[in-house]
C-alpha cells in the first residue's frame, strides 16, 4: 500500500486521534492504523473508523443529557 500524499510505502503501526465535537473532547493515544514511513500519514481502516464513529455518538448523547442537567443553565436560563 502506498501513501496518497508521498506516495511512500504504508506499515501497520498505531496513531493518536483526537476530534472535538459540540464542546466534548475525544483524545485516542494508540489507534491501529497505517502509517506512512515518509511522512507520517495515518490511515485508519474502516473497523477503526466504525469504532470511534461509536464513541462519537455516545459522547454526543451523553453530552446533550449534560447539558439540559447542567444547573448553570437551569439557573441562568441560557445554553451553556
Amino acid at each position: 500500500m502506498k501513501c496518497i500524499y508521498c506516495q511512500g510505502t504504508m506499515e501497520r503501526g498505531f496513531s493518536p486521534f483526537h476530534i472535538s465535537r459540540k464542546g466534548c473532547h475525544l483524545s485516542l493515544n494508540e489507534v491501529p492504523a497505517w502509517l506512512c514511513g515518509q511522512c507520517g500519514e495515518a490511515y485508519f481502516e474502516e473497523k477503526e473508523v466504525e469504532l470511534i464513529q461509536d464513541m462519537l455518538r455516545v459522547i454526543e448523547e451523553h453530552s446533550e443529557r449534560m447539558k439540559a442537567d447542567s444547573p448553570i443553565q437551569q439557573i441562568c436560563g441560557a445554553n451553556v
